[in-house]
């Protein structure tokens, strides 16, 4: 049996992942400026770097809002394309090894699903995300640089930036304690130092995707949350939704390769037999 490709392909950045017997081998990136010019260099580089031949590709299964511009089968070969949302879910167990979870799918916004045995539910969506991010460091900032970001918050601190209740009462709030923050950016000094505000960003944009994860695992009395997408690798995730989870009683969970988390669910979507439209 040939090995199978899931690819998710996004506006400028394509990701690329080959399933062989359930393994997955070889996550890629590649970016361009056209999802057509990104998907076939993905494919093309994956090839290239596993010393592949078409003949030992048995299919490919695509999704991401870019693959509305793929109207063909790639090279020749069986193409099919699998719900963005579908794609999120079943990636998302799989990576996270669960069956039942909340998957979480942080890009240039943010989109949350419920996936389980049974099938995938989109629950919503929030505009915050990667392009909040950025937008909020090129205008606050100057820095359009998402590494420059990262880098700057490094050395940043939250005690010029973020209101916490400590900070409005002394009394004790059940459930709360006094470094929970009460207002992002609710106490912004003066003293504020840039490397402080580039750590405020990211801290303000995890915490709200955080906060609508935690409403969504009540909501539905699910415990387990899985984080996916490329703000998986920003550095300061994990200690944010590691205290969120602290305090709110969610396990949230970075699986690895937690970025081709949507590319692994549409591969894995045709070795479950999850519905998809076939490219003809």
């Amino acid at each position: 049996m040939g090995k199978i490709l899931g690819i998710d392909i996004g506006g400028s950045t394509t990701k690329i992942v080959g399933l062989d017997n359930n393994t997955i081998i070889s996550p890629m990136l590649v970016k361009a400026n056209d999802p057509v010019a990104s998907v076939y260099g993905a494919f093309g580089k994956f090839l290239n770097a596993n010393n592949l031949k078409l003949g030992d590709i048995e299919r490919i299964m695509i999704t991401g809002v870019g693959s509305s511009f793929i109207k063909a089968p790639l090279h020749g070969i069986a193409t099919g394309k699998v719900d963005e949302f579908m794609a999120i879910g079943r990636g998302g167990l799989f990576l996270s090894t669960l069956d039942n979870a909340i998957i979480v799918s942080m890009g240039t916004g943010t989109a949350f699903i419920k996936a389980d045995l049974k099938g995938v539910r989109h629950l919503g969506g929030s505009g915050v995300g990667g392009g909040t991010l950025l937008g909020l460091s090129n205008r606050m900032l100057n820095v359009r640089d998402f590494n420059d970001l990262i880098e700057m918050a490094a050395g940043g601190s939250l005690s010029h930036i973020d209101l916490t209740i400590g900070d409005i009462t002394t009394d004790t709030v059940v459930g709360l304690p006094p470094d929970s923050t009460a207002s992002n950016f609710g106490n912004l000094s003066d003293l504020a130092s840039r490397d402080d505000v580039a750590l405020g960003i990211i801290n303000l944009v995890f915490q709200t995707i955080g906060m609508i994860s935690v409403f969504s695992s009540r909501i539905d009395g699910t415990s387990d949350v899985v984080l996916t997408g490329n703000l998986t690798n920003v550095p300061q995730a994990a200690d944010i939704f590691r205290r969120l989870g602290l305090l709110f009683n969610i396990r949230f969970i970075i699986p690895g390769s937690a970025e081709f988390a949507t590319a692994v669910g549409a591969a894995i979507a045709f070795s479950e037999g999850c519905k998809y439209n076939e490219l003809t």
